[in-house]
């Protein structure tokens, strides 16, 4: 597992090679935070960190077992996968080479809002897993259905309005205060109110494998 006391930053180049392994010495200091991803495997969804990202592929921190050749997609923005297939694995790092060159530009151009006002979601991971969900005086027992560090939608009958103030707790895991982000038939999208920590994260996705 990577250290979670050791803050890494993503490194970028415009290179079309795909990133090598990493370098020892390179992980023995402290910089800034890695970005987070989304690993796409089969019908599988998983968080990974990306480590270094050419316009040719990246270096990725992965929680699965990889093999060179799997084919793979990788989201840095929701609904945005990018295809390719893993070059080479070691130990918890994964090389993987996009299909096509990038522009690694507007790759990595996330507005800071939206159109809407709102900002963009983090990268989520599919899961099922229940909760009970508070709005005021009322509860339900919802079915969260995918997950990110800022938000989650859940499956209910009636759920509560857009707009609602809401205090979510998923099996296993602490209470989350959030906003129902909006609201339609039997499913409700929710922004926490705070990011949750990425270790946190995968330490609780990872309990329920």
């Amino acid at each position: 597992m990577l250290d979670e006391e050791r803050q890494l930053e993503t490194g970028f180049s415009f290179s079309h090679q795909v990133p090598g392994p990493p370098e020892r010495r390179r992980t023995e200091r402290d910089v800034k935070i890695l970005r987070v991803g989304t690993l796409i495997v089969g019908e599988r969804r998983e968080l990974c960190l990306i480590r270094n990202i050419s316009a040719g592929g990246l270096l990725a921190h992965v929680y699965s077992q990889l093999a060179p050749g799997d084919s793979v997609a990788v989201e840095l923005k929701t609904h945005q996968p990018i295809p390719g297939r893993v070059i080479w694995v070691r130990e918890e790092n994964a090389g993987i080479a996009f299909d096509k060159v990038m522009d690694l530009t507007e790759l990595l151009a996330n507005p800071a809002l939206l159109a809407n006002g709102w900002r963009p979601r983090t990268p989520r991971v599919e899961i099922d897993r229940m909760a009970t969900l508070r709005a005021g005086a009322r509860t339900w027992w919802v079915q969260a259905r995918d997950i990110s560090q800022s938000g989650v939608k859940v499956e209910t009958d009636q759920p509560p309005a857009e707009g609602s103030e809401i205090v979510l707790t998923l099996e296993g895991f602490r209470p989350l205060a959030g906003t129902v982000r909006w609201s339609r038939e039997e499913r409700c999208g929710i922004a926490f109110n705070a990011l949750i920590p990425f270790g946190e994260l995968i330490a609780w996705l990872k309990s329920g494998d």
